[in-house]
């Protein structure tokens, strides 16, 4: 089986889990409400105070669909109870970003500023040359993130552009003149 599939999942006190038809599963938690819809092959089961997720066979699509139903539960859980967040650094002579209302306005050397409106249900802070995203959905939240870097992604030479707090640069050597 699979090994992370078979794991339950730990509901915690305070958050409520409904299991719809068609495996609409909505998770309601102190920071917010989730739903989503999962495939459904999948067997998802509230047993007390953990949610158990079974396949109907070993076939290898449902062998794949049982860790990935488990995980996008599990996920919904940690969302609403602690959210999620990405840290993005903003590094290059010049470049900087500011916090107007809902919008993040960046300078990155571009003829205009780039202005990005945050999506509903997240967050953005700027903190000197630092960004977090911040929401309940992981997986808005990393799309979002993945749209700031993009705007000006980090170049392997000097190191410019907006990157992962995490992230390392594999660095480059100029060239070097004649002799």
């Amino acid at each position: 089986m699979s090994r992370i599939g078979r794991m339950p999942i730990a509901v915690p006190a305070g958050v409520t889990v409904d299991i719809a038809e068609n495996n609409q599963v909505t998770v309601k938690g102190p920071k917010g409400t989730l739903v989503r819809v999962l495939p459904e092959e999948m067997d998802i089961k509230l047993e007390g105070e953990e949610i158990i997720v079974t396949r109907p066979n070993d076939l290898k699509k449902m062998k794949s669909l049982h860790g990935l139903t488990r995980t996008l539960i599990n996920n919904m859980v940690i969302g609403v109870t602690e959210g999620y967040s990405k840290v993005l650094e903003v590094n290059g002579v010049g470049y900087r970003a500011a916090k107007q209302g809902k919008k993040l306005v960046l300078n990155l050397g571009y003829s205009h500023p780039v202005e990005m409106e945050d999506p509903e249900g997240l967050e953005s802070k700027v903190d000197g040359n630092t960004i977090t995203v911040t929401g309940i959905d992981k997986e808005k939240v990393g799309q979002y993130a993945a749209e700031i870097r993009d705007t000006r992604r980090p170049e392997p030479y000097k190191g410019k552009g907006i990157k992962y707090a995490d992230e390392v640069i594999r660095r480059k050597v100029g060239k070097t003149g004649k002799k």
